[in-house]
């Protein structure tokens, strides 16, 4: 059981680093690559103010059902003393990480201020309190994992890196039991699971999961972050040793999505 925890404590740690940290490289992607390009956003560094998040984007929409774009969060107050983020933004913010109407980037944002200001065990606990009082909505659940990962990335006690990352796989299977559609969920366990050593016998989950996202993908509006799907199914189909299937998803991804430059750089290397 021990050494289960030390896995998984590794997985979350290269998942938390892998989709928070920096800005979006080129080829290879590695754990410190960011997954979709990052605009620009006022660092948060204590005691300054932080300017308010950019108004969200809209996510993707299922077919036949639009949602609305979100508002902007309200200009948050800065409070006294060293406080950076006060209980009233706070609040704001975790509410834009759970609603299907903000952005995946605007998201990105989001948890990178949080990240930066020191707030990840506040954001938890307001988390774990919202999924409590509302077991029923996906994206508590969805938030709460990313907000496990994100944690992860900022401790070193590896028992404790251990127990969020399996706390956060154990959310996002909840997030995708209340909605299979939820894209950020099996997007973030898919990766995560990738990293896991061969003798746990993932590959085929992190393959499936992919392939699902893919389907669910091109049933609706594309997206920029849709891209990186076809980048880390194609990883998996490499890791498996099926290499033409790799070649094939990367060429699909590409087809779709030519700006990429994952893509363009994988097929470039690819024989």
């Amino acid at each position: 059981m021990k050494r289960l925890i030390l896995v998984v404590a590794v997985v979350g740690i290269v998942a938390g680093l892998g989709f928070y940290l920096s800005s979006p490289k080129t080829e290879p992607i590695s754990p410190a690559d960011s997954l979709v390009e990052s605009a620009p956003v006022p660092r948060v560094d204590a005691p300054q103010t932080v300017e308010p998040i950019a108004a969200a984007r809209e996510q993707p929409v299922k077919p036949a059902r639009t949602r609305p774009a979100a508002e902007s969060l309200p200009p948050r107050t800065a409070t006294s003393g060293n406080a950076v983020l006060d209980a009233s933004f706070l609040s704001r913010t975790v509410e834009l990480l759970v609603s299907p109407r903000s952005g995946y980037q605007q998201k990105q944002e989001a948890w990178k201020q949080l990240r930066e200001a020191g707030k990840l065990d506040q954001v938890i606990a307001e988390l774990e309190q919202r999924m409590a009082a509302d077991p029923h909505t996906a994206e508590c659940p969805a938030a709460l994992g990313q907000a496990y990962l994100q944690k992860c990335g900022t401790i070193k006690d590896v028992r404790e890196q251990g127990i969020l990352a399996m706390q956060a796989d154990k959310v996002f299977d909840t997030a995708l039991s209340l909605d299979p559609s939820n894209w950020e969920a099996r997007f973030t366990k898919a990766v995560a699971m990738s990293y896991w050593p061969p003798m746990l016998n993932k590959g085929d989950e992190v393959i499936q999961n992919f392939q699902t996202l893919v389907q669910q993908q091109e049933a609706q509006m594309p997206q920029p972050q849709f891209a990186e799907t076809y980048a880390w199914l194609g990883d998996a189909y490499q890791k498996a040793g099926r290499s033409n299937e790799a070649k094939t998803v990367w060429q699909r991804g590409a087809t779709l999505f030519p700006a990429d430059e994952k893509l363009q750089t994988k097929l470039a290397s690819t024989p």
